[in-house]
């Protein structure tokens, strides 16, 4: 395939993990980044969350997107300070899905960015975003009530506007969000377990409106970032090539959505990335231990183990 030409290739990416699940001061650097190192006053925040900023680089320009808020914004702003994350500087902001564990801390990030900056932002999502959601947690018949994002909030705060996408979109130059992502394999099914409200009417939630970011780096492949690939990672990763002609894929990172996921799935799902061959394969959020380390042992050299903080640079 050649590179679809509504895409344009980028010179470099950079993504910083603002929050994850999983932090460690001591752990090495990653060949391709830079790991935080907490000091006394200056500790990075973890959490069951996402959060990450990224940098695309066009003809030696710079442009800044910030993709999910975790849960706790006093985190994710102590995190984004700690991390030297400007957003003065953002171009464009974007929620990969509803689930609160990646727009808990939106509004207090939005407060926090509208303090910085005069601009009006635009902030990219899914069309079923605005939706109050459940879950039914394992070994438990309890519906847990997870909360819903109301748009009206968002459009009452200084500056920012909401911009529904369906189809891939250019968030930022070289940045696009991969709009409704199509369903290939017949492995990769949204668990039972998590639900949505719909007038009036609990259902299973098939998060149609889920986004991923894909960028083309020149002369490595693309990037894929998953907040959490309810949709399924392959079938994240797969999309991604088709719209972009791109079949060369650099790296994948974000949260692949295999916690409590069945062994056989687990395994299908590493037989099929294996089989697309990443330089990168980059676990986090809502991966699951077991996820992970298979991970590890299958593709022990394109396996990194993601930390909240570390900085990933892709490109030249």
């Amino acid at each position: 395939m050649s590179l679809n030409k509504d895409f344009l290739e980028i010179e470099r990416l950079t993504v910083t993990v603002i929050t994850d699940n999983y932090y460690d001061a001591l752990r090495p650097d990653p060949p391709n980044g830079k790991r935080y190192r907490s000091f006394p006053g200056a500790s990075i925040h973890a959490e069951h969350g996402f959060s990450c900023h990224l940098e695309t680089v066009v003809n030696g320009r710079s442009y800044f997107f910030m993709f999910d808020y975790g849960i706790d914004s006093s985190g994710i702003i102590n995190n984004m300070r700690l991390l030297n994350v400007d957003s003065s500087k953002f171009d464009a902001l974007g929620l990969s899905h509803g689930d609160f564990d990646h727009w808990g801390g939106l509004m207090g990030v939005l407060e926090h960015i509208s303090d910085k900056t005069a601009k009006e932002l635009p902030i990219y999502m899914g069309d079923d975003v605005f939706a109050r959601r459940y879950s039914i947690r394992p070994g438990s018949p309890d519906l847990i009530d997870l909360g819903e994002l109301k748009r009206e909030e968002i459009e009452d705060a200084r500056r920012f506007k909401v911009i529904v996408v369906t189809e891939p979109e250019e968030v930022v130059r070289g940045c696009y969000l991969t709009g409704k992502i199509e369903r290939v394999t017949g492995y990769e099914q949204v668990p039972d377990t998590l639900l949505v409200e719909r007038e009036g009417r609990i259902e299973q939630d098939y998060f149609y409106g889920e986004q991923a970011i894909v960028c083309a780096v020149k002369d490595k492949g693309i990037v894929i970032l998953s907040g959490c690939a309810h949709v399924g990672l392959v079938n994240t990763v797969k999309y991604a090539q088709k719209i972009t002609g791109i079949n060369k894929v650099h790296a994948v990172i974000g949260g692949f959505h295999l916690i409590n996921a069945k062994e056989e799935i687990i395994e299908k799902t590493i037989s099929d990335i294996k089989t697309i061959a990443p330089d990168y394969i980059i676990p986090a959020h809502c991966t699951g231990f077991e996820a992970i380390t298979r991970f590890a042992k299958e593709m022990p050299e394109q396996f990194i183990l993601n930390t909240a903080g570390t900085k990933y640079v892709f490109g030249s």
